[in-house]
Parts: structure tokens; sequence; C-alpha cells
């Protein structure tokens, strides 16, 4: 009934039609909606506090909704489980580097975050990548990251960082399985692009 529904259409079940279209002018997308504060949508004109506050609980549960994992994930068999695991990072409005830990079954051990912020050698170290999976004696480990921009194609700072990161893996004797970026409800494995 209401998937086919534009997002004004939406909003103004929520709120009054001529609030929903200035709304809309603000914030023309559902992503610059989902960033708007309380007070900022008290200022649209016929939204006091409690449609603010409405409108920003639908958003929170849309979002916990699309992030809930449809299972525990437990095991990483392909770069799909590893989304499915990090979904979360879709929503992030800045880029994240984590680590996957995997024992010799492929078991989840833990998931490490090295970096917050825009990626690159001197923020995703080797020695903050591989500091924890040898502490956990880990088998092998998937890097993931994520872009804020949703698009995930790698660019040549990714490639280089993962090409270092495999061959520090190497020397040390954990492997690399694979590097997932993550973009919006869409991802791209290097394994799979065959660039590693």
């Amino acid at each position: 009934m209401y998937n086919n529904l534009p997002l004004q259409d939406l909003l103004a079940l929520t709120v009054r039609e001529s609030s929903s279209a200035e709304l809309l002018m603000k914030f023309p997308t559902i992503k610059d909606l989902a960033e708007a504060t309380e007070e900022e949508l008290t200022k649209i004109k016929g939204l006091g506090q409690s449609k603010a506050r409405r409108i920003l609980a639908c958003i929170e549960l849309g979002r916990r909704m699309y992030t809930a994992p449809a299972k525990a994930i437990q095991f990483i068999n392909s770069p799909q489980d590893v989304y499915d695991l990090l979904i979360d990072m879709t929503l992030l409005d800045r880029e994240k580097f984590v680590v996957v830990m995997l024992n010799t079954k492929n078991h989840v051990l833990a998931v490490d975050t090295v970096s917050i912020g825009t990626l690159n050698s001197s923020l995703v170290h080797p020695r903050e990548v591989f500091k924890m999976a040898i502490k956990r004696s880990t088998n092998s480990l998937v890097l993931a990251h994520c872009h804020p921009s949703t698009d995930p194609t790698p660019s040549n700072e990714d490639l280089e960082v993962t090409k270092r990161l495999v061959e520090v893996g190497k020397l040390i004797g954990i492997e690399v399985v694979d590097h997932v970026i993550i973009g919006a409800h869409k991802y791209v494995s290097l394994r799979e692009l065959g660039v590693m």
C-alpha cells in the first residue's frame, strides 16, 4: 500500500501536506531528512516539537529495521556474509575501516575497528590491522570499509592499502581473505574483482 507512495505523500500522512512540501524543499532526500535535527525540523512552518519527534521516531524505526540482521552472522563464507554482518556501516557519514577476524573454520572471532575517517595508508597501518589478529590467534581475516558516497567502487588508495596488507599477512602467516567495500544497498569484493 505504501511502498509506491512518493516521499512527499508519505510525509503528508505524518504531517500536514503544506509542511511536507516545505520539508522536502529543505531536505530533498530521505538521507537529508534522516540527518535533520529536531531543532531544524521545528523551524518548518506547522511543525512543532511533537511532530518533529514523530518524524525522527519514524526515521529511527526505519533505520533499525534496515540494520537489523536477518540472522546472527557467525560464519563468513562469502562477501554477502560480510555485508550482512556490517550492514550498519551503510549509514555512516565517514569512512570506517574494520577487520573481521576468523578462525580455521571461518567462524567470526571478533570485528575490530582500525580507523574512522579518510582511508589512507597512514591511518590503516599494518601494525594496527594485525595487532588484535595476532592476540586472538586469528587464522585469517577480511578487511572491510564503507564509502559514505554510497558508491563502493574501489579507489587507487583502496587497492594500494589492500595490496600492502595482503603482503604483510603473508609474512606473518595470517591470510587476508578479502576486502569488502560497503556502499548503500551494495558492496564490492576485491577478491571477486580479481585484484587480490
